[in-house]
């Protein structure tokens, strides 16, 4: 083992799960690489070891499959080395809901919340415990424009957020350090897998490589920030969203209705 401990990444076997597996390694961490491609995950894996000699370690399962999830939790339950989760694997879809298998949606749900949800919140459980740790999330920046993307998708990805933001809160002050990721654009499989280019739906401008995403990601993770958007040049633009945000606390829950909906005594409206 290393004296850094072993990174577990979900979604290792190529995209920005490779990125992780790669500039961790290089960082000193040994491997535990999550993935359903076991040759894939063995390319991964055999590079990092040639150019590192890092330890690595590969689970191959499949994360919509409740079964091999929990034998990867119990890696993570189980193995003292393990000291950070990259919650990377996630799918999507460039349909619109309208027009996609629902039972495809499903499974975005299962992997994208159900086995996110359920891994950070072990490692979450396990590195309180031990008071030092670290767990990265991936999201993505359809939490802030999800008229635009699949509605399904949009809306797994805001649980992440919403995920990552409430396991600070409460993991934070017991030595976790929770980091969630916004990525843009970014030229994975994501596109590729339904037979489509990434080049045809957006301009090369807004394209980020996954290794240029991981390093600005790993950049933040250094610096503290718990939420991570490695396209926005200004980070007071999110710490001002935020602060609208907390703004609306006060106003959120009263006894009675707002004034502006002209409700008077049993719910009648004013003449």
């Amino acid at each position: 083992m290393t004296e850094l401990g072993s990174a577990l990444i979900t979604g290792a076997s190529s995209g920005i799960g490779a990125a992780y597996a790669d500039r961790l390694a290089k960082r000193g961490f040994d491997l535990v690489l999550v993935a359903h491609n076991e040759q894939h995950l063995k390319t991964v894996a055999d590079q990092v070891v040639a150019e590192t000699g890092v330890k690595v370690d590969i689970i191959t399962a499949d994360l919509t499959s409740r079964t091999d999830v929990r034998r990867v939790e119990q890696r993570l339950r189980s193995d003292n080395s393990i000291a950070l989760l990259v919650n990377d694997a996630g799918i999507g879809t460039p349909k619109p809901v309208l027009d996609e298998d629902i039972d495809f949606l499903e499974s975005v749900v299962e992997l994208n919340v159900v086995t996110a949800h359920r891994l950070a919140v072990a490692a979450a459980q396990v590195f309180a415990g031990r008071r030092r740790g670290g767990i990265i999330n991936l999201s993505s920046i359809a939490v802030l424009h999800p008229e635009q993307v699949n509605a399904t998708y949009g809306a797994t990805k805001a649980f992440i957020l919403n995920l990552s933001q409430g396991l600070h809160r409460e993991a934070g002050p017991k030595g976790v350090k929770l980091q969630v990721v916004l990525p843009g654009a970014t030229r994975t499989e994501f596109f590729s897998r339904f037979g489509m280019s990434i080049d045809s739906r957006f301009p090369a401008e807004q394209i980020m490589e996954p290794a240029d995403l991981v390093d600005a990601a790993l950049a933040g993770f250094d610096q503290g920030e718990l939420v991570t958007i490695p396209s926005l040049p200004d980070m007071k633009d999110w710490e001002r969203f935020v602060a609208a945000r907390l703004a609306l606390g006060p106003n959120l829950s009263h006894s009675k209705p707002a004034a502006r909906y002209g409700l008077t005594g049993a719910g009648l409206l004013h003449s």
